[in-house]
């Protein structure tokens, strides 16, 4: 039996492994890895018959971990997190690069507007752009900092909150004109824009009208599952969006939204940056954090 140097099991079933730990799925592995779930299958009993005990609990389709499977899945992710970020260094030839993920509406309309002020002060330091509508789409150990919207609370990340935010209804100058909006009632019968089935923490036209203090019986709403199209149709005269206003601000200032009425409600959530609590942030994205952390 030829010796393995540092004693490990096969590099491809802890790889299958972390990708059906990760994804708590052998299908999702699968795709991931371009191989069967079959494949992904035997290599994780491979494992376990070296570990000699079980590392998933299989239920009916659905994968649950056991002590010593998150033990495992902790120990790996930290480990491929840490090789990834080398071999982009590596292969960067030493740049000074950091990659931040966002969604496409927070790059275009906050991120990317205040970046040249960063830009001016480090411009030693190249900043490569992961945009992602998608709730785990950021979730990649190629990305150094993540800008995202919830309740602080992200599984293996650290958190740091950029600012809290107000929704309120905009829709394009010649919409509002054409539509006189006296109360939350006028407002339900309006054709609504809203972001839907792509990531729930978004607040809907329901529940906006719910925390507003009204109750409408029936709403019109035309759904979208990007936020910067959902944007572009109210900018177009097709209906009223819900407006964050840390992205619509700018496009009120320069007269391509309005708002329809002084109805607002305070965001649920907000907006956080954040980073692998597995792994130290390099200098050049701890610079750029901190920089985040200073915007107002």
């Amino acid at each position: 039996m030829v010796r393995r140097y540092y004693n490990l099991p096969s590099l491809n079933a802890l790889a299958a492994f972390e990708a059906a730990a990760r994804h708590q799925s052998l299908t999702k592995a699968a795709e991931e890895l371009n191989v069967t779930p079959g494949a992904v299958s035997k290599q994780v009993k491979m494992l376990e018959e070296e570990l000699g005990g079980p590392l998933f609990v299989r239920r009916h389709r659905a994968l649950e971990l056991t002590r010593e499977g998150e033990t495992m899945a902790a120990a790996l992710r930290e480990g491929f997190e840490r090789m990834a970020a080398t071999f982009k260094q590596v292969r960067m030839g030493g740049a000074l690069n950091v990659t931040i993920g966002s969604t496409m509406a927070l790059a275009q309309l906050w991120l990317m507007p205040r970046l040249s002020v960063f830009w001016n002060c480090h411009q030693d330091i190249v900043i490569d752009h992961l945009i992602s509508d998608h709730p785990h789409g950021l979730d990649r150990p190629d990305v150094d900092l993540r800008i995202r919207y919830g309740d602080g609370e992200w599984p293996g990340e650290i958190a740091a909150k950029l600012y809290d935010d107000r929704i309120l209804p905009v829709a394009s100058p010649d919409f509002v004109r054409e539509h006189a909006v006296r109360s939350l009632d006028d407002l339900a019968e309006l054709q609504l824009l809203s972001v839907e089935g792509v990531d729930w923490t978004w607040t809907t036209w329901a529940s906006f009208f719910r925390e507003a203090g009204a109750s409408p019986r029936r709403l019109n709403v035309r759904r979208f599952n990007s936020y910067v199209i959902a944007l572009q149709a109210a900018r177009s005269g097709q209906g009223v969006a819900l407006g964050w206003a840390s992205l619509v601000e700018p496009l009120i200032r320069s007269g391509d939204l309005e708002r329809l009425t002084d109805a607002e409600i305070i965001a649920p959530q907000s907006f956080f940056v954040t980073w692998s609590a597995h792994r130290p942030l390099s200098r050049q994205a701890e610079i750029l954090k901190e920089w985040l952390l200073t915007i107002d």
